[in-house]
Order: structure tokens, then C-alpha cells, then sequence
């Protein structure tokens, strides 16, 4: 069977979390291909609420948005059991960002508070360089509370590379931008008008670069969407409910007492058959099956996250596992997939203090 400690030590997890709350930063974990099990190996707390992760083209290296009032970005790089910090941590000229993505040789920052997105200069040795380039969005919702202005929570490149997709909770719509890759300017090109109120958060593609969904935070519906990489344009052609009845290992429909479902993260499998919702406050993975085709996602299920408040759920880029980041529980628990029906089931946990995300790397 070989050396299973071995086999871990050559993939490598890292979890974000919010120091605010209680968390250690950066948690760079061992991941047991056999078994899916993360193993604790170190953390590092020097940049302030690190909630999101990616990472980059330099090998060994991956970037961490820091959720702060400021706002800022840093470079790490693999050392040892943990990460060491690649150069100064970099504004990224917007307000509680909490997102981020590479479009290289750019690092594009999503800034929920200040409601804009970014772009950073990646140096050839994978380090952060300002100033930004900012474009910010303007708008609002019909939710005086949470849409009284603009809140773009994700920015993504497309499969084509073309365009940058942004995520905006307070305008109800998705911006879709070309990037200059000489200047890093972002350029508005379209945007798509989502249902008044849905507040959406996040958008993950189908295999087929040809399908994207829209998971919705303030209303629990998943928007699937035609994509355009031609053109440059996103078309809503259905909104799903993502429906929360009672099912083996599952709460009901109103959750866990009086909370509201806020769906918060979404995974799409690599063989385009079946895709995951985290639900916050129900505390659920719900499962969709594209059976019917890549438009007509049908729900196939929900089981308990394991734990409370799903902030981020990532599937494993080697096995089909899915691991809920618990943010309110402090724990990321992993799940094993079953390949006929797609339901997930539970498999272990790894205590983190106020977890916000999880990235393969």
C-alpha cells in the first residue's frame, strides 16, 4: 500500500479563517488521499482575517484576502510544514473584500463593503505589487438592510479567460468586465439583472464552460444561467428552489429554530453530473443532480453539514470529497461522495477555529 504519511505530506490543504473571531489565520493541513483525513501541521495568523484563498501560477504559492476594514491581499509561498509571507501585504483600494482570483498576471479582489472589484499586480516571483486598479460598482436592492448599496462578494475569470465575472449581493446582478492584462484597468462590457432581492453571492461554472450558477444568499434559489464566452454575456434562464424538506441526517424547511437559510457556497462536480449547495443557518449540503442536462439541476437530497454555518464548501481536486468550512462550529468536516446518487456522507472533521474556507493546492 506504500507509506501512507508520506503520501500525505505531498498534499497539502490550507484553511482560512477570521483572527477576529477566534481563528489562527492560515491553517496548512496534511491530506490522507486513502481517506480524505486532514492532519493539522501549522498556522499562521500575520495577515488579519485571511476569509478567502486561491491559488496562484508560481508553484508552492497561493494568495489570501484579508476581510478587514482596509482591505488587503498577501502573497504566501510553501515552507517547511507551513507558509511563510512573500513580501508586504497589499491594499487592495476597497472595504472588507472577500473574494479573489487569478487572471494572470493580475490578482482580481472582490470588495463586499466598498461594493467594486480589483486588480493587483503579480511580480514574476509570485509576490503582490500596488497600486490597485479599482472599478466600482454602483446600485442597490430592494432590501434596505442589506442592499442599500453595492456588495460584490465574488469575481472570477471565465473558462475562456475573456472576461472577469463579478458577484454583486446589493444590485441583484452579475457584472461582466474585460481585463487589460498590460494596464490591469477592468472595463465594464455587460451585466445581468438578477430577480430584485435575490441577493447573490456566489457563481461556479459547469464543465461545459457553457452553464453557470448563481447560488443566492438573501433568497434560497439557485439561478442557472446560459454563458456566452463569445459574447460576453450571461442569460438567467431558470431559478431553482433550493428546498430544505426533511431528510435523513437533515433538519426541516425553517431550519434550526427561528434562522433563515442563507445559502452561502457552491461546488460542481468534475463529471458534470451533480452540484452542492452549503446552506447557512439550516446548516445542510444540498444535493442537485444534472441527470436532466446541465440547465435542469433537480434536488437530490441534503444531509447535516457537520457541524454550524457553512461558509465555504470545496470539493478535493483528487477525489470526489466535499469539505464544509464550519465557520460558528469551528471545524472543517469532509465527506465521502457516492458516485451513482452524488449524496454526501460524513466522514470526519478537523477542528478550526472560525473556518471561512478551504483550497487544494
Amino acid at each position: 500500500m506504500g507509506d501512507r504519511t508520506a503520501d500525505a505530506a505531498e498534499h497539502r490543504v490550507y484553511i482560512g479563517s477570521f483572527t477576529s473571531s477566534g481563528g489562527r489565520g492560515i491553517t496548512t493541513a496534511a491530506l490522507d488521499p486513502e481517506t480524505g483525513a486532514l492532519t493539522e501541521l501549522s498556522t499562521t495568523d500575520v495577515l488579519a482575517d485571511p476569509s478567502y484563498l486561491v491559488e496562484g501560477v508560481h508553484e508552492g504559492v497561493l494568495y489570501a484576502v484579508s476581510e478587514s476594514a482596509e482591505g488587503a491581499a498577501g502573497a504566501f509561498v510553501a515552507e517547511g510544514r507551513g507558509l511563510r509571507l512573500l513580501g508586504a501585504p497589499v491594499p487592495v483600494g476597497g472595504a472588507g473584500p472577500t473574494h479573489l482570483d487569478v487572471a494572470w498576471p493580475w490578482l482580481l479582489t472582490a470588495h463586499y463593503t466598498s461594493g467594486g472589484v480589483g486588480a493587483l499586480a503579480i511580480a514574476d516571483d509570485g509576490s503582490l505589487t500596488g497600486p490597485p486598479h479599482v472599478l466600482h460598482h454602483r446600485g442597490s436592492g430592494p432590501d434596505p438592510a442589506r442592499q442599500e448599496g453595492p456588495h460584490a462578494h465574488h469575481v472570477l475569470a471565465d473558462p475562456s479567460l475573456n472576461w472577469v465575472l463579478s458577484v454583486d449581493l446589493g444590485t441583484d446582478s452579475v457584472r461582466v468586465c474585460s481585463l487589460d492584462e498590460h494596464t490591469g484597468t477592468l472595463r465594464p462590457h455587460s451585466e445581468t439583472a438578477l430577480t430584485p432581492g435575490n441577493g447573490p453571492r456566489h457563481l461556479a461554472f459547469h464543465p461545459d464552460g457553457e452553464v453557470a450558477y448563481v447560488v443566492n444568499e438573501l433568497r434560497p434559489l439557485l439561478t442557472v444561467c446560459r454563458w456566452d464566452a463569445e459574447a460576453g454575456t450571461l442569460e438567467p434562464v431558470a431559478e431553482v428552489p433550493i428546498a430544505l424538506e426533511p431528510a435523513p441526517g437533515a433538519v426541516p424547511e425553517a431550519g434550526r429554530g427561528d434562522v433563515r437559510a442563507y445559502p452561502s457556497a457552491i461546488a460542481v462536480a468534475r463529471d458534470g453530473r451533480f452540484v452542492w449547495v452549503a446552506v447557512r443557518g439550516a446548516d445542510v449540503l444540498v444535493t442537485f443532480s444534472l441527470a436532466g442536462g446541465a440547465e435542469e439541476p433537480r434536488r437530490a437530497g441534503a444531509v447535516d453539514c457537520g457541524g454550524r454555518w457553512p461558509r465555504d464548501l470545496a470539493l478535493d481536486v483528487w477525489r470526489d470529497r466535499l469539505y464544509a468550512a464550519n465557520e460558528h462550529s469551528g471545524d472543517v468536516t469532509w465527506f465521502d461522495v457516492d458516485p451513482a446518487t452524488g449524496q454526501p456522507r460524513r466522514a470526519g472533521s478537523l477542528p478550526v477555529p472560525a473556518a471561512t474556507c478551504v483550497l487544494f493546492a
